[in-house]
């Protein structure tokens, strides 16, 4: 079966569930797979084939014994190298980071074991999963074009996923890191309501603002993780009680006059008529599945993005305190500016832009009154080449240009979706997100899927992963 690899997460999930194929076959497939390609494509940080096969061949036992754990049972997936696994190393993307073991399963982990996913390995990310790799770490490979950004910090996740490395991923987004990878991949990520997912034994880049989702093929795949993954946990008292949905089963109640607001003038000033037409055309899409599209003016998000690095670098360097400075010297220069930047604001410029924050979340709170779901770009520019990347990393201008369709949302903890939405002139994909209220993931997913009905951009595969 050559196209195995490229299945979505619900087709192997119901495959494996009827016996069509084993567990043990599938993941087989898939190690194989990552031995022949990830010498190149290098997404995964730990393979963990051992572990893999083991859990396979338990997940066959209880399926063939009609104990059936749901979407997720024996179905291959991979996790970003920064949530603790009792069984393989967590490395953060880092070198100083290397011996952070706290022995035992996070709990987004552990939820998959529950739910009876297999566990490929450890995909890689950028140091401490800020803005770049490590200067000693060799990073992931787009495999839509070698030369090309992944996108920042789940990069390994998206690379993975998009290369039919894995049949979903496990990704963090801070300022961008599910959505970008998703981007420039050409996959589906969603970034769940903050606290929606618990981050307990989640290596923090900043503790209010790290958001876990999944990075999958389809709106569908991602609500089959999250259904897996989210909930209250007591070792996390930030996570969310509200009841987990059946993400799945409302999938198909469609879009009949959902209420889906576009900023005309935000979705096209300083940015590429590329990407401003291809969001017109997703809203085209949207309308003709039943949305109604309403014009819209998105509060300032200036200050918000502005303010981001300060907030980010701050937390960032609480989170380092073992390491940083003591250990500086293994650290890279991205990382190391950003805990230099944090270590030296004052209080009263941390404060402004909480006040600023919470400005937005209100702002954007109440925009939500008129309208269900926000369409938007996620990027203002196509898949950007890697030397565009490494150029614009010095200019905070650029930086804030890169930042100003994604921070916002995780400054507000908006739940948000990134939806393939076509590919550019040189066959780099174009995503597009939807950004929707506090726990508003089933509308998002199901506006996804009502989109991924009509436009089948999330089933192209790219050349380096035939």
């Amino acid at each position: 079966m050559p196209e195995l690899h490229h299945l979505t997460l619900t087709d192997v999930a119901r495959r494996l569930r009827s016996r069509e194929l084993s567990s043990v076959e599938v993941t087989r497939h898939m190690l194989e797979r990552i031995e022949r390609l990830d010498g190149v494509l290098r997404s995964y940080a730990t393979v963990m084939a051992g572990v893999a096969l083991a859990q396979a061949e338990a997940a066959d036992k209880e399926i063939a014994s009609g104990h059936w754990r749901g979407p997720l049972h024996g179905v291959p997936i991979g996790v970003k190298d920064l949530c603790a696994t009792r069984d393989a190393p967590t490395h953060v993307g880092s070198i100083a980071l290397r011996d952070w073991n706290p022995g035992i399963d996070s709990t987004v982990v552990a939820r998959l074991r529950a739910g009876g996913a297999v566990i490929l390995g450890k995909l890689q990310l950028t140091e401490g999963a800020f803005g770049a790799h490590h200067p000693d770490i060799e990073p992931p490979v787009n495999p839509w074009g070698a030369e090309y950004w992944t996108g920042v910090s789940s990069s390994g996740s998206g690379v993975a996923t998009a290369a039919g490395l894995c049949f979903g991923a496990i990704g963090t987004d801070t300022g961008g890191s599910i959505r970008f990878p998703s981007h420039c991949c050409g996959v589906t990520g969603l970034k769940p309501t903050w606290g929606r997912v618990s981050r307990a034994d989640v290596f923090p880049l900043s503790d209010s603002l790290d958001h876990i989702g999944p990075i999958a093929r389809s709106a569908a795949d991602t609500g089959a993780v999250l259904g897996v993954i989210a909930g209250r946990d007591p070792k996390d008292p930030t996570s969310l009680s509200a009841p987990v949905p059946d993400y799945l089963g409302e999938l198909d109640a469609g879009i009949a006059g959902l209420r889906i607001g576009v900023d005309e003038r935000a979705c096209t000033e300083q940015v590429d008529p590329v990407v401003a037409r291809m969001v017109e055309q997703a809203g085209a899409v949207l309308r003709a599945r039943g949305a109604v599209i309403k014009p819209i003016v998105l509060p300032s998000t200036t200050d918000v993005v502005r303010g981001w690095s300060i907030l980010c670098g701050v937390e960032t360097a609480i989170a380092h305190e073992a390491t940083y400075p003591a250990k500086a010297r293994l650290y890279g220069p991205a990382l190391a500016g950003l805990i230099d930047l944090g270590r030296g604001a004052g209080g009263a410029a941390y404060a402004r832009v909480q006040l600023a924050r919470q400005r937005f979340a209100g702002d954007l709170a109440a925009l939500f009154d008129e309208v269900d779901l926000i369409l938007s770009p996620s990027q203002p520019i196509p898949t950007p080449p890697n030397a565009l990347m490494a150029s614009a990393a010095a200019d905070p201008e650029a930086t804030e240009q890169a930042l100003r369709f994604t921070a916002p949302y995780d400054m507000s903890g908006s739940p948000v979706i990134c939806l393939p939405g076509g590919f550019d002139a040189n066959g780099m994909p174009l995503g597009f997100q939807l950004i929707g209220p506090h726990l508003g993931e089933p509308a998002l997913l199901r506006a996804g899927h009502a989109y991924q009905k009509e436009r089948e951009w999330h089933l192209r595969r790219p050349p380096a992963a035939a």
